[in-house]
């Protein structure tokens, strides 16, 4: 990362990612649409997860988002998902940047979830409930990125806990490198896997998620 000409509050820096041409895969399950619903809401069975904690906006913050989740069952075995893990997955989605998800968003955020969820069942071989940090790395490839040693080691400090990786620190970590990576790819016109940040987009853009 080079910071050429930083000035301060608003000055330029640029970030490259070595490789990431357009024939290089960034994703891990971003290229999700924006879910569109041909049908009513209410014919949804996801919907009553949805709806029984969402406000009269029909939206749902962070909090709300975490009683739906748990209702819903989709973390399964694993323990729930902590507030801050919410908070991120709003994030992501958080287009209009209300700090709250809409049904349309809560679909889209379900399909991501089920197959990171699928994704860690793959590599937690031994069935612990958690993985480490060769699988983390190998969860990591099969999503589709292609990142270097360095910054995997980097992910993997981060998001372990005595040397192994719970669900939820996972999907935070899924969350993560799929916001920044669409935030990334929104900048990248040309797919040269470079990029030109004003100083001010680049905070907006990370301290967000």
């Amino acid at each position: 990362m080079a910071y050429p000409g930083y000035g301060g509050e608003f000055g330029n820096f640029s970030i490259q990612i070595p490789g990431a041409g357009p024939d290089v895969i960034l994703g891990g399950f971003s290229g999700y649409p924006a879910y569109s619903d041909p049908y009513s809401s209410a014919d949804d069975p996801m919907y009553a997860y949805f709806s029984a904690v969402a406000g009269q906006d029909g939206e749902v913050d962070a909090e709300e988002l975490q009683r739906c989740l748990t209702q819903s069952g989709i973390s399964g075995t694993y323990s729930p998902f902590s507030l801050e893990t919410c908070r991120i997955m709003i994030a992501m989605l958080d287009r209009d940047y209300t700090g709250k998800m809409g049904f349309n968003e809560f679909k889209e955020l379900w399909a991501a979830l089920n197959a990171w969820k699928q994704n860690f069942m793959t590599v937690d071989q031994d069935r612990s409930g958690t993985i480490e940090h060769h699988e983390l790395r190998e969860a990591i490839a099969l999503m589709g990125y292609r990142l270097s040693p360095q910054t995997l080691t980097t992910i993997v400090q981060r998001y372990s806990k005595n040397g192994r990786i719970f669900f939820d620190d996972y999907v935070a970590c899924c969350v993560k490198l799929r916001a920044l990576t669409d935030f990334f790819r929104k900048r990248d016109h040309l797919r040269q896997g470079f990029v030109n940040f004003v100083y001010d987009d680049f905070l907006q853009g990370t301290m967000a998620i």
